[in-house]
């Protein structure tokens, strides 16, 4: 039996990808941003024992327990957030707890498993 996929329409498909890009970013063009000197505040969300075991390069490791914490955070800049990898929803949970709080935030595709599988600097 096949099933039939259902034809989107095009508006509600173009809000979609708009607010996906609006609060979304990928691995690479946060190298590319951190290669070009933009001041960019990248947090990683996980485990401080995994953050220690390598990370994106000038990140600053804010795990859930420590979310009332804000100190890290930038009210002039986007914060960038990313955990584990795309199934992981913690930095999704941050980004709705932080922009709660009045923080700007987007999330970082894939997390740190796509920042490695694209073969990106790690910072240990």
């Amino acid at each position: 039996m096949k099933t039939a996929m259902a034809k989107p329409e095009a508006e509600s498909a173009r809000a979609y990808f708009q607010d996906k890009m609006a609060f979304t970013t990928g691995p690479v063009e946060i190298c590319h941003q951190i290669g070009q000197g933009e001041d960019l505040n990248v947090i990683d969300v996980r485990e401080p024992e995994d953050f220690a075991k390598g990370h994106v390069p000038g990140a600053h490791n804010l795990p859930k327990e420590q979310w009332a914490n804000t100190s890290m955070l930038r009210e002039d800049e986007v914060n960038v957030l990313y955990c584990y990898s795309a199934t992981c929803h913690l930095a999704a949970q941050a980004a709705v707890d932080l922009a709660g709080k009045g923080f700007s935030v987007m999330e970082m595709d894939g997390g740190y498993e796509a920042w490695e599988k694209n073969e990106l600097p790690v910072e240990k």
